[in-house]
């Protein structure tokens, strides 16, 4: 049997705030104990891989750097492939910065080939001015991620997505965006863990990035309820997870088969077995199934 990889959320699955969700770390410790290959997946472009492991790793989490991915990541990786060697107007932090670089891109105050859009203290007046400016006059507008807003320990504070949406209505352009729910930062994630898109399972606890960018991939899904989404939510949406957890703690009892949730066919559940059309109600049901 192939063995299943996972794309995993961070904040509302592995934590919440500053506070860890119980199981968490003891689901992460599951999939090394059996080598399931996994990235921890973030639309945070500030951070740096070094930054995002230490985090978790201080909250307890076995976390090597090489088992994050960032949107800002995705970003450098595909516009390095599209421009070699190119210029970039950057609206970002560190995280972004260095990976722009490491691609390498050149940061530069005119002329550049695309305006690149992250988060962060940069974000000012005189930086958005410049910003339309370069776009009118050619450079093209990259967006890390378009959350609309992210929270922060003295509150929410306006997104990427937010500060794109000014530049798209000041320059009449539209942005190219590179994080979830983005097939650029969903199948690069894929290929650096070397799997198919049937061995491929993506854990979040949004449906708007995690689980719609999933099933767009054709990838399994699995949405986790410790973050804000209810069950009741999933009814507002024309598309679902295939499987529903209150946290990534169910998963990570050794008793429950991670294959046969993810992985068995449903041809060969037995009729009383079928999940139901409403695919997230008949969850209960499959966790079951799978710790026989």
């Amino acid at each position: 049997m192939s063995k299943l990889g996972f794309l995993i959320d961070m904040d509302g699955v592995i934590y919440k705030g500053n506070q860890l969700i119980p199981g968490a770390d003891q689901f992460i410790a599951r999939l090394h104990e059996n080598d399931h290959p996994f990235l921890f997946l973030t639309n945070n472009s500030q951070r740096t891989q070094r930054d995002v492991a230490v985090r978790l790793q201080r909250m307890g989490i076995d976390a090597r750097e090489d088992q994050i991915f960032t949107c800002a990541m995705a970003t450098a990786s595909f516009l390095s492939k599209q421009k070699p060697d190119g210029t970039a107007y950057v609206i970002g932090e560190g995280g972004l910065l260095q990976a722009l670089h490491l691609n390498g891109y050149s940061i530069v105050d005119t002329d550049p080939d695309y305006v690149v859009v992250g988060e962060g203290r940069t974000v000012t007046a005189e930086a958005l001015d410049a910003a339309t400016r370069m776009i009118l006059a050619g450079a093209k507008l990259i967006a890390t991620n378009l959350d609309p807003n992210c929270p922060t320990a003295s509150g929410t504070r306006p997104g990427c997505g937010a500060t794109v949406a000014f530049l798209e209505m000041a320059t009449g352009k539209k942005a190219s965006s590179m994080g979830k729910p983005s097939p650029v930062m969903m199948r690069a994630a894929r290929k650096q863990l070397g799997l198919t898109t049937s061995e491929t399972v993506m854990i979040g606890d949004t449906m708007e990035t995690d689980i719609i960018g999933g099933v767009q991939m054709g990838y399994h899904t699995a949405l986790a309820l410790s973050g804000g989404t209810q069950l009741t939510d999933l009814d507002n949406y024309a598309f679902g997870p295939d499987l529903v957890v209150e946290s990534v703690a169910e998963l990570a009892d050794p008793s429950c088969n991670l294959e046969t949730l993810f992985g068995l066919p449903e041809e060969e559940l037995s009729p009383a077995e079928e999940p139901s059309p409403a695919r997230h109600r008949g969850i209960r049901r499959q966790v079951q199934l799978a710790h026989k």
